[in-house]
C-alpha cells in the first residue's frame, strides 16, 4: 500500500486522476516533508511562499522539483521564470511594455473567430481539436507564422510531457512550414535530452534566433517585434520565446478540456451556463480552480525560516501545491464541488506575487470565447469514453477527450 506522499509524486498516479483525497489528508498537516522537499499544501501558506522571493527563491534551484544538471543550472537560471527581483522585475517590466493592452485588445475579436472556427470543426476528440486555439492565438500574439504553429505544440509536449512516452518525442507534420522552421528542425534531437537545458531544445533556440533577427529587421505590431525594439539581448529574447512557447500554450491547452470535463460531469451547471452567459466569467474561474492545470512549483529557502510552525532550513526545496491550495476547505466552501456561481477567494492557478502569470488575461479571454462557442451548440456535449490523461505529476494534462452529441 503506497503512502499519500508516494501517491502525489508518482506520475503514474495522474494517468487515472489527481489524488485529491491524498492531498486533503496531507493538507491537514500543513507543511509536509516528502522525498527531499517540503510540500506546502494550504492556501495561505502557498501565498506566503509565493509573495516572499527574498525567503523563497525561484533562482537558487529553479522552479521544478527535479534539479537541473549542474552544467545546465546556470543557463536555466537565466529564464524569467527562474529569476528573483531585481532581475526578474527588469524582464517582467520589459515584457509588460511589449504586451500592451492595445495589442491584446486588438486580438479579442480574432480570438472569438478562432474559437468559433475551432468548435465548428469539432470532431470526436475535444482535447485534440481545441489544442489548436492557444497555438493560433500565440502565433498571432507573437508574430509567429501561422503555418509554423505546430512547432509550439511539439516544444510544449516535449517540455511538459517528458514523463510521458507519447509526448516526449512529439513530432508534428512539417508540411507547409517556413524555411526558417525547416532549418531549425534539422537540429531537433531524438535522444531524450533534458528539454529544460539549452542543448535539449536546439531547434527551439535556432528558431527563436531567426525569428528575433526577422523582427529586428522587419518589425510588426506583435509582442516579439515590441520586445526587439527594446534593450534586450538575443539570448534574453530566446529565453522569453521558450517561456512563451511552453507556458503560453500548455496551461490553456489543459485548462480548456479540464473545463469541458467539469461541465460534462455537472450537466446541471452546464445547462445553467448555456442559458445564462452572464455567469461565464465566474464559470471560467471555477474551471481553473476545480481543474488546476499546473499542479505545483518549486522554490528554494534562502535562509532558515518557519512556515505554519514547521522549521525549514536554508537550501531546502519548498514545493507549493496549487492543486491542494485550490481545494483548501479553510478557504473554499465544499471545495470538491464544481459551482459556476462561486465567488469566494481567488484561485491560485495563475500563481501569486511577483510571478503571477502575465498571460492570465489572454488565457481567460480565450476560455470565455471557447466556452461561449461551446454553449452556442444546439445540444450539450456528452462524454464518449474516459479521458486519456497525461503521465505527469506537474501538469494536469488531458491528451484525449472523446465526446459526442445528438445528431
Amino acid at each position: 500500500m503506497r503512502t499519500d506522499a508516494e501517491l502525489i509524486v508518482d506520475p503514474d498516479t495522474y494517468t487515472a486522476e489527481v489524488p485529491y483525497s491524498a492531498l486533503a489528508r496531507l493538507r491537514n498537516r500543513n507543511v509536509v516533508r516528502i522525498d527531499g522537499f517540503w510540500a506546502v499544501l494550504r492556501y495561505a501558506d502557498v501565498k506566503t511562499v509565493l509573495r516572499n522571493p527574498a525567503f523563497f527563491s525561484s533562482h537558487r534551484g529553479a522552479t521544478q522539483i527535479r534539479d537541473p544538471q549542474p552544467d545546465d543550472l546556470a543557463y536555466v537560471q537565466r529564464m524569467m521564470l527562474n529569476q528573483d527581483p531585481p532581475e526578474h522585475t527588469r524582464l517582467r517590466k520589459m515584457l509588460a511594455q511589449a504586451f500592451t493592452p492595445r495589442a491584446v485588445g486588438l486580438l479579442e475579436e480574432q480570438i472569438r473567430i478562432f474559437a468559433r472556427t475551432t468548435i465548428d470543426r469539432l470532431g470526436g476528440d475535444f482535447a485534440e481539436t481545441v489544442a489548436d486555439l492557444p497555438l493560433l492565438t500565440l502565433a498571432e500574439v507573437f508574430g509567429v507564422p501561422h503555418q509554423d504553429r505546430k512547432l509550439l505544440y511539439d516544444w510544449s509536449n516535449r517540455v511538459i510531457g517528458f514523463q510521458d512516452d507519447e509526448y516526449a518525442f512529439s513530432r508534428s507534420d512539417t508540411a507547409g512550414m517556413t524555411d526558417m522552421a525547416r532549418k531549425a528542425l534539422e537540429l531537433r534531437p531524438d535522444d531524450g535530452r533534458d528539454p529544460r537545458a539549452r542543448n535539449g531544445m536546439p531547434d527551439l533556440y535556432a528558431y527563436a534566433h531567426a525569428l528575433g533577427e526577422l523582427k529586428r529587421n522587419d518589425p510588426g505590431d506583435d509582442v516579439m517585434s515590441n520586445l526587439m525594439r527594446q534593450d534586450i539581448t538575443i539570448e534574453e529574447f530566446e529565453n522569453l520565446f521558450w517561456l512563451f512557447s511552453v507556458a503560453g500554450n500548455e496551461t490553456l491547452r489543459n485548462g480548456i478540456p479540464g473545463g469541458m470535463i467539469a461541465l460534462m460531469r455537472h450537466p446541471d451547471q452546464y445547462e445553467r451556463l448555456r442559458q445564462d452567459r452572464s455567469l461565464m466569467d465566474t464559470a471560467v474561474e471555477e474551471m481553473l480552480r476545480w481543474w488546476t492545470p499546473v499542479m505545483h512549483f518549486r522554490r528554494t529557502a534562502t535562509e532558515d525560516v518557519e512556515l505554519s510552525g514547521t522549521k525549514i532550513a536554508k537550501g531546502d526545496k519548498v514545493v507549493v501545491w496549487f492543486s491542494s491550495a485550490n481545494r483548501d476547505e479553510q478557504v473554499f466552501t465544499n471545495p470538491d464541488e464544481f459551482d459556476i456561481t462561486r465567488k469566494e477567494a481567488d484561485h491560485l492557478s495563475f500563481g501569486y506575487g511577483p510571478h503571477f502569470c502575465l498571460g492570465a488575461h489572454l488565457a481567460r479571454t480565450q476560455m470565455r470565447a471557447l466556452f461561449n462557442a461551446v454553449c452556442d451548440l444546439p445540444h450539450q456535449l456528452r462524454p464518449a469514453g474516459e479521458p486519456t490523461r497525461l503521465r505527469s505529476n506537474f501538469q494536469n494534462g488531458v491528451k484525449h477527450l472523446p465526446v459526442t452529441w445528438p445528431q
